[in-house]
């Protein structure tokens, strides 16, 4: 058994891991890998796994629960309740709209009502893990799209426990002796009335809400205190574990139970150490449970009845598609961020796996039925990652950019001689300061909302993609002077010197970097004009600690100046050794010790024989000794 199971973590981590390094490579999302791997390994190609898939797909699903539980950390409660009417209004809209078109279809192909309702259900829920991993990993989570994503998928998941509280009604007085013991959904509460269930969810919430602020954080408090970095680790797995096993035990969904522990939690002080901590498990649970997806895909159901799956399959994302399309008109959403909306959530998700087998156990379904839904869900959602890259690389550059196009710009070739890519907060504040000295920059954003926004405030703006040439023309980039990438997406900022390094060479590149590491990558490429984004932030700190403990101003702000000139020129000589560890720690330590010791000479040097009027008498004397 232990040999078995071995093995099988074996075939999936290295499924995970040459899949995953390919789709980057070919600048694929990480999520086509793991799918790619799932299918590979799975018990209809390879054979590596068997055909344990549902079993895997179970388990993994854990990593949507720690997912949820994160999300709800980085949402503090007055912000979750000033989106409420975005979540009712886009998931009511979204999740009603696309049961009400898809139970006519299907009643009109002659299914039972009952068959067209739950497979309906089924229909209108979206991929959380799929959609909120490939919004993250875009940076999109603040966008007007990543919003609107995010309030649909939670209706979504507040809305399945609805839908599995209702499906038993649907079947037969006599259930079937399978269901309590293959329904995943079955909980100790079920036999209560309406009622008592009610009340029993309500209490469960509020347990929450009470153990968080009274039970969890004290118990944080006191792990913290041993200073012990694996028992902190136990007890964010504790707290998720526990949510979870609540709301399974009410019938509520664990994900939902999750986030709103999350909720809870965000405006505790260690709302980032649970996010570091149990960052690397959401990762690894979430790459797993897409492999599982990837391997539950039947494709012996598919050869028997291709034309039929495909054409269902075509239908539904069709159909989803325009829901959410129409959703986001009805909330003027622009059409870039219409379209990124419909192709991101057109999947049928994982909780389709859930309601579609609790049917089947109450002998709702047929055999046929669930196997042929089981694989269309699987199947779409695979797709989507793909069909979301066709959007992006072939219908947004058409359709997106004309929209953007009809926009005025008049002024850009003419005036402007610099471009600020990305108007986030560290962009604005660039923006914001060039302007209060009489100098305009054209400004390119991937966001049409914000875009709109920031033409009103008097910004000379430019909707679209700046990875892309023809963008950079019609911003004036022939006549421009200096690019400035303030992205927080080495990416992005590569992509743009590499357009702006071969055609136009004339045009000074001044580019933002999150770390060293960045900073090497883009050194190494012949960058010169670099600048980290916590380097000034972090010395501007120091310096003042040091001012209020009586150092005199002026001698600080010369060794910032020293400090910065020192820390360039040390980047600089490690960018070479960046990539090699045991070379790059021994040189990295020599270049630490020789620039503390520079700014200690300095230090003494300005400070005994320069300055006359210093501000703490007693520093200097120490300093004399």
């Amino acid at each position: 058994m232990t040999g078995n199971i071995l093995f099988e973590a074996i075939v999936f981590l290295a499924g995970a891991i040459i899949c995953v390094s390919i789709a980057k490579r070919l600048g694929l999302s990480s999520v086509i890998g793991y799918l790619l791997a799932g299918v590979l390994i799975g018990p209809y190609v390879l054979g590596f796994i068997g055909e344990e898939g549902e079993d895997i797909l179970h388990f993994a699903e854990f990593g949507v629960v720690v997912m949820l539980f994160l999300i709800g950390l980085e949402i503090e409660p007055k912000n979750f309740w000033n989106m409420r009417k975005t979540i009712v209004g886009m998931g009511g809209i979204q999740v009603g709209g696309t049961m009400l078109f898809s139970y006519l279809l299907i009643i009109a192909v002659g299914l039972e009502w009952k068959v067209a309702l739950v497979i309906s259900m089924a229909i209108a829920l979206s991929s959380t893990a799929i959609a909120m991993q490939t919004i993250k990993e875009k940076g999109m989570l603040d966008t007007t799209f990543g919003t609107a994503s995010f309030s649909i998928l939670l209706f979504q998941d507040i809305i399945v426990i609805f839908m599995l509280g209702f499906i038993p009604l649907l079947a037969n007085n006599e259930r079937s002796v399978s269901v309590n013991n293959t329904s995943e959904q079955a909980n100790l509460l079920e036999s209560l009335p309406m009622g008592l269930q009610t009340l029993a969810i309500i209490l469960s919430v509020l347990l929450i809400i009470i153990a968080g602020r009274y039970l969890i954080v004290p118990m944080l408090r006191r792990v913290a205190k041993t200073g012990v970095r694996e028992l902190l680790i136990a007890a964010a797995l504790l707290i998720v574990f526990a949510i979870s096993l609540l709301m399974e035990f009410v019938g509520i969904s664990p994900a939902l139970g999750a986030f709103l522990g999350g909720v809870v939690l965000s405006n505790s002080e260690f709302k980032h150490e649970l996010e570091s901590t149990l960052e690397p498990f959401k990762n690894l649970l979430l790459g797993l449970f897409f492999m599982a997806v990837g391997a539950s895909i039947n494709f012996i159901v598919i050869a028997k009845s291709p034309l039929t799956i495909g054409g269902i399959l075509l239908a539904i994302i069709i159909l989803k598609g325009l829901v959410l399309f129409v959703t986001g008109h009805i909330f003027k959403l622009k059409l870039d961020q219409k379209l990124l909306l419909t192709f991101s959530l057109a999947q049928i998700g994982e909780f389709a796996f859930v309601l579609l087998s609790f049917a089947f156990g109450l002998n709702i379904m047929e055999q046929e039925e669930m196997d042929i839904m089981l694989v269309i869900t699987a199947l779409s959602m695979s797709l989507t990652p793909i069909i979301t890259i066709f959007n992006e690389r072939v219908i947004l550059p058409k359709i997106g950019t004309k929209e953007s196009i009809k926009r005025p710009m008049d002024h850009i070739a003419k005036a402007q001689k610099i471009i600020l890519v990305g108007f986030g907060h560290f962009g604005s504040t660039i923006g914001r300061f060039l302007r209060s000295h009489g100098v305009e920059a054209t400004i390119l954003d991937h966001d049409s909302n914000r875009v709109d926004f920031l033409r009103k405030m008097g910004f000379e703006v430019y909707y679209g993609d700046a990875m892309r040439e023809d963008l950079l023309e019609s911003a004036g980039i022939a006549e421009a002077k200096i690019v400035i990438c303030a992205t927080n997406k080495i990416e992005v900022s590569k992509a743009i010197s590499n357009i702006v390094k071969e055609k136009y060479p004339h045009v000074e590149l001044m580019i933002r970097t999150k770390n060293r590491y960045d900073a090497y990558e883009l050194l190494n490429l012949g960058h010169q004009n670099i600048y980290r984004e916590s380097l000034d932030t972090s010395l501007t700190l120091a310096r003042d600690v040091l001012s209020k403990m009586g150092f005199r101003k002026y001698t600080l702000q010369r060794q910032v100046q020293n400090f910065i000139k020192y820390d360039e020129d040390s980047l600089r000589r490690l960018a070479k050794d960046a990539k090699r560890d045991g070379a790059y720690i021994f040189n990295a330590r020599k270049e630490l010790e020789q620039q503390e010791k520079l700014l200690n000479e300095d230090f003494k040097r300005g400070i005994v024989d320069y300055d006359t009027h210093w501000d703490s008498d007693y520093i200097r004397k120490a300093l004399e000794k």
